[in-house]
């Protein structure tokens, strides 16, 4: 059956469009209150003429799949499952892995640990959050290292070890990687005390720890008894904190966008409890057109789920269009700054004036719709969230608003408005969020140099560290075919390469082609003297490689107790860069990131830098062998000769024309042997050497 005799045998329900290419690839799914209805509307020629995205996607087209619902809020949340499995790439994807932090305890280990993450996996491990800001997570695991001992190291738990690392002796860790250091009920207790903490039950906890601080104090653990008592004031600091900021403000997720060049930036302003906590922001490049619904273009119909097949087809979006996170932001404004100032900074006309006239579709901006766009993305972010806000503030109306909002308020069992303000103190809300999305676009599209303090905030959340990084040291291994292998050093420190610190290493301890024995060899000189020395490390350690040398480089540190340090490798080509402890979770940056071109930079220079020594090993090898033969000439008196002269062909030279210069380096009986030498190799006549 071809793909016209399917589409008549359509049925007239509700559901989902799935159009597939001829390799079989779902490349663009859709939603339609009248299935048939609305997928005939894709081969009406007006609409393939007014959207150039709608005929290249019928260009392609060769089979139709489709699915049956029962009414239009299942169709909706059905297709922002498929678009999330699928990623058809006529659909606007948003790329939204690694957005929001969360704590996971990885309850189906022997030993569960507890670590910050930001990707949510069946995995039977239990997740919490999400938590703003993003360091709020770090703090609340660096809370359970302290008070309840709970590990986060990349140690492997499901085996014991013959040792333990530092966080054991002091005091951050209950040491489960070595066997009798704790029974396993002593630990279970610690896992579900953890468990109670992030939950939020703090009276169950406070119960719990209160009856074992009793019975540890009557058998005379007073130890144990004073631990105990240290998390009960750890659980009632947290609870105090926790109703000061319970107030009557609510929270609410404010949106801001700014369009330019095919290219989309998107502020998200978090607000909880009355004050802004954090921001997001998203970025869209060569963004194509998205057709606008009827409803939204000031036309006499009823608000439905899918436009009328006389309108065109829905947004489509351009292959290679990725959503990705960035934490480089604008100047901070102030809170305390009047609406009504905000309202009166904006450019002429307004910024409500721009708006409407983007979602009326005026002619300088008719290839985009911001009403279609914030339809798709606001159904991707929110409706696998576990979390929703009670308000949600868009700088334009879109389709399906009111559905949405009833299926979000279905899930999270409290009522969630999604506005579009029209004046007033939430309009200029939404005004100021749209001026720092344009200073947003600026930093990302124009090339502005971000702050230093930006850019290592953007460093440490897109590679999920404990703290803005300070210093980065970064490593690479150079060699031909075996021969010469070296290594490099190079340091990144406070926004600059810091070339004073640099270092070269001559790889001993392994011959042949090995660069991960190179890299455990050099990661293991480097550290350890480090360590032994009480020197300060590094806030993170980057290496110029794949998984192979990640895994390499962490075996050494393991091996010198460092289990903690920040670790990270960037792969060559891809450009993916992979976190040590979350390999299954690489980060791949847009190109066009300010943090991928910082990491490509550090890259960069240790490569260059150990390419300029390794090259210098090799020149030095190739010019020492015409003269390693020389009787009587020594390691020590070739370098001396090759330093004076330059080179061997100077040498040789002198030797041959002016051998007298050879007395300024060696003495008379050594400079007669050099001149012999070469002698030798030229049976010419030559001058004699002067020894009188």
């Amino acid at each position: 059956m071809d793909l016209f005799e399917k589409i008549r045998t359509l049925p007239t329900g509700a559901g989902c469009y799935l159009y597939k290419n001829a390799e079989g690839e779902v490349i663009y799914v859709g939603k339609a209150k009248n299935l048939r209805a609305r997928v005939r509307s894709y081969f009406l020629e007006a609409n393939q003429l007014a959207s150039a995205k709608t005929g290249s996607l019928m260009r392609e087209a060769v089979d139709i799949e489709y699915i049956l619902v029962a009414n239009e809020r299942e169709a909706l949340a059905l297709e922002n499952n498929l678009i999330k499995q699928r990623k058809p790439r006529f659909n606007i994807l948003l790329r939204d892995d690694k957005t929001y932090p969360y704590i996971k305890l990885t309850l189906t280990d022997r030993h569960p640990k507890v670590f910050v993450t930001r990707k949510l996996r069946k995995d039977g491990s239990a997740y919490f959050g999400p938590y703003f800001p993003g360091n709020l997570a770090h703090r609340l695991v660096d809370v359970i290292h302290r008070s309840f001992l709970i590990p986060s190291c990349k140690v492997d738990l499901n085996r014991y070890h013959p040792r333990a690392c530092l966080q054991y002796y002091i005091k951050r860790c209950l040491g489960p990687c070595v066997e009798g250091f704790v029974s396993t009920e002593e630990y279970r207790q610690a896992i579900r005390d953890v468990q109670l903490f992030l939950e939020g039950k703090p009276s169950e906890l406070e119960a719990r720890l209160t009856e074992r601080m009793t019975a540890a104090a009557e058998n005379m653990q007073f130890e144990l008894a004073a631990r105990l008592r240290d998390q009960l004031i750890t659980v009632s600091q947290a609870q105090d904190r926790q109703r000061i900021a319970s107030t009557d403000d609510e929270d609410a997720d404010v949106f801001g966008f700014h369009f330019e060049n095919d290219m989309l930036a998107v502020n998200l302003f978090h607000m909880r409890a009355g004050k802004i906590v954090d921001r997001r922001d998203l970025f869209w490049e060569d963004l194509p057109e998205l057709d606008l619904p009827a409803s939204l273009r000031g036309e006499d119909v009823e608000p439905e789920l899918e436009p009328d097949p006389s309108v065109p087809a829905p947004e489509i979006s351009e292959d290679s269009t990725i959503a990705e996170e960035h934490s480089i932001v604008a100047s901070p404004f102030e809170a305390d700054q009047p609406h009504g100032e905000v309202a009166e900074a904006c450019d002429e006309p307004t910024l409500a004036t721009r708006y409407s006239q983007l979602a009326a579709g005026s002619p300088s901006q008719s290839t985009f719709s911001p009403a279609a766009f914030f339809s798709a993305l606001l159904k991707q972010l929110y409706l696998d969230q576990g979390y929703v806000p009670k308000h949600i503030y868009v700088p334009v109306d879109f389709p399906d608003r009111v559905l949405l909002a009833e299926i979000l308020r279905e899930r999270t069992g409290h009522k969630i408005e999604i506005a579009a303000p029209q004046r007033g103190d939430k309009r200029s809300l939404v005004d100021l969020v749209c001026q720092n999305a344009k200073q947003s676009y600026d930093q990302r599209f124009r090339v502005l140099q971000p702050s230093i303090k930006n850019m290592q905030e953007a460093l440490q959340e897109a590679l999920t560290l404990a703290e803005p990084p300070e210093r980065i040291e970064c490593f690479d291994i150079s060699h031909i075919q075996g021969a010469e292998t070296v290594a490099s050093m190079v340091v990144w420190e406070k926004g600059v390469m810091k070339k004073a610190d640099y270092r070269k290493f001559q790889v001993k301890t392994v011959t042949g082609v090995d660069d991960f024995a190179s890299m455990r060899e050099i990661i293991h000189r480097r550290y350890k003297r480090l360590n032994e020395n009480k020197e300060p490390l590094p806030s993170l350690i980057l290496i110029d490689g794949g998984l192979g040398q990640l895994h390499a480089a962490a075996e050494a540190l393991t091996e010198i107790g460092l289990t903690t340090q920040p670790l990270a490798s960037i792969a060559k080509r891809e450009e993916i860069i992979y976190v040590h402890g979350q390999e299954d979770d690489p980060v791949v940056l847009d190109r066009r990131s300010p943090v991928l071109h910082v990491i490509q930079k550090i890259r960069d220079e240790s490569h260059r830098f150990a390419v300029t020594y390794h090259r210098k090993r090799r020149q030095m090898r190739d010019r020492t062998s015409e003269i390693d033969d020389i009787p009587g000439v020594g390691a020590i008196t070739r370098q001396r000769l090759l330093e004076h002269f330059g080179s061997v062909r100077a040498l040789k030279q002198a030797a041959e024309k002016n051998p007298d210069t050879l007395l300024s380096v060696v003495n008379k009986a050594t400079a007669e042997k050099i001149r012999r030498y070469f002698i030798e190799e030229v049976p010419e006549s030559l001058p004699t050497l002067n020894i009188l």
